[in-house]
C-alpha cells in the first residue's frame, strides 16, 4: 500500500465521507477551489489523490482517518 504522510492523512480525515470514491470526489472538489498561491495544499491534495487512486477499497478501509485536533 502507498504510505500517506501525516499531513495527507489529516487532510483526508477532514474530507472523508466514509468511502474511498467519496473521498476522491471530495478532494477533487476542494482542489478546484484552491487559490493559485496555495501550492503546498495543492501538492498535498494531488499526492493524496494519486495514492487513493492506487489503492483498493479494502486497503482504504484499513486507513485510520480520524482528525487530530490536538495539534
Amino acid at each position: 500500500m502507498n504510505t500517506f504522510t501525516y499531513e495527507g492523512q489529516e487532510l483526508m480525515s477532514i474530507y472523508d465521507p466514509g468511502t474511498r470514491e467519496g473521498l476522491i470526489a471530495n478532494l477533487e472538489e476542494i482542489r478546484e477551489v484552491l487559490e493559485p498561491d496555495e501550492t503546498e495544499l495543492r501538492e498535498l491534495t494531488d499526492s493524496a489523490l494519486e495514492k487513493l487512486r492506487g489503492i483498493s477499497d479494502a486497503e482504504y478501509e484499513q486507513l485510520e482517518l480520524m482528525p487530530d485536533f490536538e495539534d
